[in-house]
């Protein structure tokens, strides 16, 4: 199954948690093979940083010349909020892949305080296999998880988890006028799936995919990944067209 949008879509890939943009290229190599979508990949710095400042910095990067997409992955959720409530001239919409505009597990916020006794960087194997990739982990992505994660210095890894627990964008989510794709896990352990209830009612309209894959679903399942996010820029070109 092949797709064909205008060839001068670009899709701006914010990634999870590990920040370092380097889990993409499953997917990234799906889409190329059903579509004819470039990709932008945005590496976030080693830096312990906050939403705010993470937004900058992903704002001096975003393409000027060119009409784009944002997939905005788990931790980066509040972020592709942020640039839908104001969105560059050539943002064209949001995709959201099993992530969230405010913390997705309100009752863990009380123990935000309690993050400097996590030993990030002494954190099982097994347990972040089972909450990240679980059932559908393999040895490949299992050793690619653990590279990406060893480049994060832990007290980055802490710092973003704070984030999360803290963060709340659901109102200025809700102000931008975007179209909204939403891809759902249907094996996530991480974001409950009434989470995407959340995210159309403050984005009406938004389309929901539900794809059987974990947490990680661009590395486990690509190829239907690929094929949902081509198909939603595909038709977003139609719209375009006959209007």
């Amino acid at each position: 199954m092949t797709i064909s949008p205008t060839a001068s879509t670009l899709l701006v890939l914010l990634p999870g948690m590990d920040g370092t943009a380097s889990l993409f290229h499953h997917f990234d190599a799906a889409l190329r093979a059903h579509s004819a979508i470039d990709t932008l990949a945005i590496a976030y710095p080693a830096a312990p940083l906050d939403y705010a400042a993470l937004e900058a910095f992903v704002r001096e990067r975003l393409p000027r010349d060119r009409p784009f997409v944002v997939l905005a992955e788990s931790f980066s959720g509040p972020l592709g909020a942020a640039l839908r409530a104001d969105p560059p001239p050539d943002m064209r919409a949001l995709v959201l892949c099993c992530s969230f505009v405010r913390n997705p597990r309100p009752v863990l916020a009380p123990l935000r305080h309690l993050l400097g006794l996590v030993p990030f960087g002494a954190m099982p194997g097994f347990a972040l296999r089972q909450a990240l990739l679980a059932p559908y982990s393999t040895p490949q992505l299992q050793a690619e998880l653990a590279t990406a994660l060893a480049q994060v210095p832990p007290a980055t890894l802490r710092q973003r988890l704070r984030a999360v627990l803290e963060t709340d964008a659901s109102r200025s989510f809700a102000r931008g006028s975007l179209p909204v794709l939403y891809l759902r896990a249907r094996h996530d352990r991480l974001v409950p799936p009434a989470n995407a209830v959340q995210i159309l009612r403050q984005a009406p309209g938004a389309q929901v995919i539900d794809i059987a894959a974990p947490h990680m679903l661009l590395q486990a399942a690509p190829e239907a990944a690929a094929v949902a996010v081509a198909a939603f820029i595909t038709g977003l070109s139609a719209a375009q067209i006959s209007a």
